[in-house]
Protein backbone atom coordinates (compact mmCIF):
# COMPACT_ATOMS: atom_id res chain seq x y z
CA UNK A 1 0.00 0.00 0.00
CA UNK A 2 2.83 2.34 0.88
CA UNK A 3 4.50 1.59 -2.49
CA UNK A 4 1.31 2.50 -4.39
CA UNK A 5 0.93 5.80 -2.55
CA UNK A 6 4.52 6.73 -3.30
CA UNK A 7 4.02 6.31 -7.05
CA UNK A 8 1.05 8.70 -7.29
CA UNK A 9 2.08 12.14 -8.54
CA UNK A 10 -0.63 14.53 -9.60
CA UNK A 11 1.59 17.21 -11.13
CA UNK A 12 5.14 18.36 -11.84
CA UNK A 13 6.59 21.80 -11.15
CA UNK A 14 8.12 23.45 -14.24
CA UNK A 15 11.04 25.76 -13.50
CA UNK A 16 10.83 27.33 -16.97
CA UNK A 17 13.48 29.26 -18.86
CA UNK A 18 14.10 32.00 -16.30
CA UNK A 19 12.76 33.59 -13.12
CA UNK A 20 12.95 37.28 -14.08
CA UNK A 21 9.53 38.80 -14.86
CA UNK A 22 11.08 41.33 -17.24
CA UNK A 23 12.86 38.60 -19.21
CA UNK A 24 9.74 36.44 -19.19
CA UNK A 25 7.71 39.31 -20.65
CA UNK A 26 10.31 39.71 -23.40
CA UNK A 27 10.33 35.98 -24.13
CA UNK A 28 6.53 35.97 -24.18
CA UNK A 29 6.53 38.43 -27.07
CA UNK A 30 9.34 36.64 -28.91
CA UNK A 31 7.96 33.10 -28.65
CA UNK A 32 4.38 34.20 -29.30
CA UNK A 33 5.51 35.91 -32.50
CA UNK A 34 7.61 32.92 -33.62
CA UNK A 35 4.77 30.51 -32.87
CA UNK A 36 2.30 32.64 -34.82
CA UNK A 37 4.67 32.82 -37.78
CA UNK A 38 5.21 29.05 -37.63
CA UNK A 39 1.50 28.27 -37.54
CA UNK A 40 0.52 30.75 -40.26
CA UNK A 41 3.47 29.76 -42.46
CA UNK A 42 2.69 26.06 -42.39
CA UNK A 43 -1.04 26.62 -42.87
CA UNK A 44 -0.23 28.87 -45.85
CA UNK A 45 1.91 26.16 -47.48
CA UNK A 46 -0.79 23.52 -46.96
CA UNK A 47 -3.54 25.71 -48.41
CA UNK A 48 -1.33 26.83 -51.31
CA UNK A 49 -0.60 23.24 -52.31
CA UNK A 50 -4.28 22.29 -52.01
CA UNK A 51 -5.69 25.15 -54.11
CA UNK A 52 -3.00 25.36 -56.83
CA UNK A 53 -3.32 22.42 -59.25
CA UNK A 54 0.23 23.09 -60.53
CA UNK A 55 1.45 21.80 -57.17
CA UNK A 56 -0.58 18.58 -57.25
CA UNK A 57 2.44 16.29 -57.51
CA UNK A 58 4.06 13.72 -55.19
CA UNK A 59 6.75 16.14 -54.03
CA UNK A 60 4.26 18.77 -52.91
CA UNK A 61 1.89 16.17 -51.47
CA UNK A 62 4.71 15.11 -49.16
CA UNK A 63 5.57 18.76 -48.46
CA UNK A 64 1.97 19.49 -47.43
CA UNK A 65 2.11 16.57 -45.01
CA UNK A 66 5.45 17.83 -43.67
CA UNK A 67 3.88 21.23 -43.02
CA UNK A 68 0.99 19.55 -41.20
CA UNK A 69 3.38 17.59 -38.98
CA UNK A 70 5.36 20.77 -38.29
CA UNK A 71 2.10 22.53 -37.39
CA UNK A 72 1.29 19.76 -34.91
CA UNK A 73 4.83 19.38 -33.55
CA UNK A 74 5.17 23.10 -32.81
CA UNK A 75 1.84 22.99 -30.94
CA UNK A 76 2.81 20.20 -28.55
CA UNK A 77 4.76 22.33 -26.05
CA UNK A 78 4.83 25.93 -27.30
CA UNK A 79 1.30 27.06 -26.23
CA UNK A 80 1.89 25.72 -22.72
CA UNK A 81 5.28 27.45 -22.56
CA UNK A 82 3.77 30.76 -23.71
CA UNK A 83 0.94 30.67 -21.16
CA UNK A 84 3.42 29.75 -18.41
CA UNK A 85 5.22 33.06 -18.99
CA UNK A 86 2.09 34.68 -17.50
CA UNK A 87 2.03 32.47 -14.40
CA UNK A 88 3.99 32.67 -11.20
CA UNK A 89 3.49 29.00 -10.33
CA UNK A 90 4.19 26.84 -13.37
CA UNK A 91 2.88 23.29 -13.10
CA UNK A 92 1.81 20.50 -15.42
CA UNK A 93 -0.35 17.53 -14.49
CA UNK A 94 1.07 14.03 -14.76
CA UNK A 95 -1.40 13.20 -17.54
CA UNK A 96 -0.54 16.34 -19.54
CA UNK A 97 3.16 15.62 -19.08
CA UNK A 98 2.73 12.13 -20.52
CA UNK A 99 0.70 13.60 -23.40
CA UNK A 100 3.51 16.03 -24.20
CA UNK A 101 5.99 13.16 -24.29
CA UNK A 102 3.72 10.99 -26.43
CA UNK A 103 2.85 13.60 -29.05
CA UNK A 104 6.36 15.05 -29.11
CA UNK A 105 7.82 11.67 -30.04
CA UNK A 106 4.84 10.85 -32.27
CA UNK A 107 5.21 13.90 -34.50
CA UNK A 108 9.01 14.00 -34.17
CA UNK A 109 9.40 10.36 -35.21
CA UNK A 110 6.88 10.80 -38.00
CA UNK A 111 8.74 13.82 -39.34
CA UNK A 112 12.03 11.90 -39.49
CA UNK A 113 10.42 9.17 -41.60
CA UNK A 114 8.65 11.74 -43.79
CA UNK A 115 11.96 13.48 -44.49
CA UNK A 116 13.31 10.11 -45.61
CA UNK A 117 10.26 9.71 -47.86
CA UNK A 118 10.91 13.13 -49.40
CA UNK A 119 14.53 12.17 -50.03
CA UNK A 120 13.33 8.98 -51.72
CA UNK A 121 10.97 11.04 -53.89
CA UNK A 122 13.87 13.25 -55.04
CA UNK A 123 16.03 10.16 -55.60
CA UNK A 124 13.44 8.65 -57.94
CA UNK A 125 12.83 11.98 -59.71
CA UNK A 126 16.53 12.58 -60.43
CA UNK A 127 18.00 9.08 -60.68
CA UNK A 128 15.04 7.33 -62.36
CA UNK A 129 13.14 10.11 -64.15
CA UNK A 130 11.58 7.83 -66.79
CA UNK A 131 9.98 5.66 -64.11
CA UNK A 132 9.03 8.49 -61.74
CA UNK A 133 5.31 8.62 -62.55
CA UNK A 134 4.92 4.84 -62.24
CA UNK A 135 6.90 4.56 -59.00
CA UNK A 136 5.63 7.68 -57.22
CA UNK A 137 1.96 7.05 -57.92
CA UNK A 138 -0.89 7.96 -55.60
CA UNK A 139 -0.77 4.65 -53.78
CA UNK A 140 2.95 5.00 -53.10
CA UNK A 141 2.55 8.57 -51.80
CA UNK A 142 -0.23 7.59 -49.41
CA UNK A 143 1.79 4.56 -48.32
CA UNK A 144 4.82 6.72 -47.51
CA UNK A 145 2.74 9.14 -45.46
CA UNK A 146 0.95 6.32 -43.62
CA UNK A 147 4.31 4.71 -42.88
CA UNK A 148 5.57 7.92 -41.30
CA UNK A 149 2.51 8.11 -39.03
CA UNK A 150 2.72 4.41 -38.09
CA UNK A 151 6.45 4.54 -37.32
CA UNK A 152 5.94 7.73 -35.29
CA UNK A 153 3.10 6.10 -33.34
CA UNK A 154 5.02 2.88 -32.62
CA UNK A 155 8.11 4.87 -31.57
CA UNK A 156 6.05 7.11 -29.29
CA UNK A 157 4.13 4.24 -27.68
CA UNK A 158 7.37 2.36 -27.01
CA UNK A 159 8.89 5.42 -25.32
CA UNK A 160 5.80 6.14 -23.24
CA UNK A 161 5.38 2.50 -22.17
CA UNK A 162 8.84 2.52 -20.61
CA UNK A 163 8.19 5.50 -18.31
CA UNK A 164 4.47 5.74 -17.57
CA UNK A 165 4.56 3.09 -14.83
CA UNK A 166 7.64 4.46 -13.06
CA UNK A 167 7.15 5.29 -9.35
CA UNK A 168 7.36 9.06 -8.69
CA UNK A 169 7.53 10.04 -5.05
CA UNK A 170 10.47 12.42 -4.59
CA UNK A 171 11.21 15.87 -6.08
CA UNK A 172 8.71 17.06 -8.68
CA UNK A 173 10.69 19.91 -10.23
CA UNK A 174 11.46 19.75 -13.96
CA UNK A 175 14.39 21.98 -14.88
CA UNK A 176 12.85 22.77 -18.27
CA UNK A 177 9.82 24.41 -19.90
CA UNK A 178 8.30 21.12 -21.10
CA UNK A 179 8.24 17.42 -20.26
CA UNK A 180 11.29 15.66 -21.65
CA UNK A 181 11.96 11.97 -20.98
CA UNK A 182 15.56 12.32 -19.66
CA UNK A 183 14.40 14.91 -17.11
CA UNK A 184 11.23 13.07 -16.11
CA UNK A 185 12.90 9.72 -15.41
CA UNK A 186 15.43 11.46 -13.14
CA UNK A 187 12.51 12.16 -10.79
CA UNK A 188 11.59 8.49 -10.50
CA UNK A 189 12.09 6.80 -7.12
CA UNK A 190 14.02 3.88 -8.56
CA UNK A 191 17.20 3.08 -10.45
CA UNK A 192 16.60 4.01 -14.11
CA UNK A 193 20.07 3.44 -15.55
CA UNK A 194 19.04 0.38 -17.59
CA UNK A 195 15.80 2.07 -18.63
CA UNK A 196 17.71 5.12 -19.86
CA UNK A 197 19.87 2.82 -21.97
CA UNK A 198 16.80 1.24 -23.60
CA UNK A 199 15.15 4.63 -24.21
CA UNK A 200 18.30 6.01 -25.83
CA UNK A 201 18.65 2.86 -27.93
CA UNK A 202 15.03 3.11 -29.09
CA UNK A 203 15.43 6.72 -30.21
CA UNK A 204 18.93 6.07 -31.53
CA UNK A 205 17.83 3.26 -33.84
CA UNK A 206 15.17 5.40 -35.50
CA UNK A 207 17.49 8.39 -35.85
CA UNK A 208 20.42 6.29 -37.13
CA UNK A 209 18.37 4.39 -39.72
CA UNK A 210 16.80 7.64 -40.95
CA UNK A 211 20.21 9.31 -41.19
CA UNK A 212 21.77 6.39 -43.09
CA UNK A 213 18.91 6.22 -45.59
CA UNK A 214 19.07 9.99 -46.09
CA UNK A 215 22.83 9.82 -46.58
CA UNK A 216 22.53 7.05 -49.16
CA UNK A 217 19.69 8.80 -51.01
CA UNK A 218 21.45 12.14 -51.30
CA UNK A 219 24.76 10.47 -52.19
CA UNK A 220 23.07 8.81 -55.17
CA UNK A 221 21.37 12.09 -56.04
CA UNK A 222 24.60 14.12 -55.95
CA UNK A 223 26.43 11.42 -57.94
CA UNK A 224 23.70 11.50 -60.60
CA UNK A 225 23.74 15.32 -60.67
CA UNK A 226 27.48 15.28 -61.35
CA UNK A 227 26.89 13.15 -64.44
CA UNK A 228 24.27 15.49 -65.89
CA UNK A 229 24.76 18.54 -68.06
CA UNK A 230 25.45 21.83 -66.34
CA UNK A 231 21.89 23.13 -66.79
CA UNK A 232 20.29 19.87 -65.67
CA UNK A 233 22.60 19.58 -62.71
CA UNK A 234 21.88 23.15 -61.67
CA UNK A 235 18.13 22.62 -61.78
CA UNK A 236 18.29 19.30 -59.93
CA UNK A 237 20.60 20.72 -57.27
CA UNK A 238 18.28 23.69 -56.78
CA UNK A 239 15.36 21.29 -56.27
CA UNK A 240 17.23 19.31 -53.62
CA UNK A 241 18.72 22.26 -51.76
CA UNK A 242 15.53 22.94 -49.81
CA UNK A 243 15.25 19.29 -48.77
CA UNK A 244 18.87 19.07 -47.63
CA UNK A 245 18.53 22.33 -45.70
CA UNK A 246 15.46 21.04 -43.87
CA UNK A 247 17.25 17.81 -42.92
CA UNK A 248 20.30 19.68 -41.60
CA UNK A 249 18.12 22.03 -39.55
CA UNK A 250 15.71 19.29 -38.38
CA UNK A 251 15.43 20.48 -34.76
CA UNK A 252 14.04 23.89 -35.67
CA UNK A 253 12.26 23.08 -38.94
CA UNK A 254 8.71 23.85 -37.71
CA UNK A 255 9.70 27.52 -37.91
CA UNK A 256 12.08 27.37 -40.86
CA UNK A 257 10.22 25.05 -43.22
CA UNK A 258 7.80 27.70 -44.54
CA UNK A 259 10.66 30.14 -45.21
CA UNK A 260 12.95 27.48 -46.72
CA UNK A 261 10.39 26.12 -49.14
CA UNK A 262 9.05 29.54 -50.06
CA UNK A 263 12.41 31.19 -50.71
CA UNK A 264 14.25 28.24 -52.28
CA UNK A 265 11.50 26.74 -54.44
CA UNK A 266 10.64 28.39 -57.77
CA UNK A 267 7.33 26.55 -58.19
CA UNK A 268 6.14 27.66 -54.76
CA UNK A 269 7.08 31.26 -55.58
CA UNK A 270 5.23 31.01 -58.91
CA UNK A 271 2.19 29.61 -57.12
CA UNK A 272 2.23 32.59 -54.74
CA UNK A 273 2.33 34.95 -57.71
CA UNK A 274 -0.73 33.26 -59.20
CA UNK A 275 -2.81 33.97 -56.09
Amino acid sequence: MEEVNQSVVSEFIILGLCSSWELQAFLLVIFSSLYLITILGNIFIMLLIIVDFHLHSPMYFLLANLSFIDFCLSSVTTPKMITDFLKENKTISFEDCMCQIFFGHFFGGGEMVLLVSMAYDRYVAICKPLHYSSIMNGQMCIGLVMTSWIVGFVHSISQLAMIIKLPFCGPRELDSFFCDIPLVIKLACTDTSILEMWINADSGVLATISFIVLLISYSYILFTICLHSKDGASKALSTCTAHITVVVLFLITPLLNPAIYTLRNKEIKNAIKRL
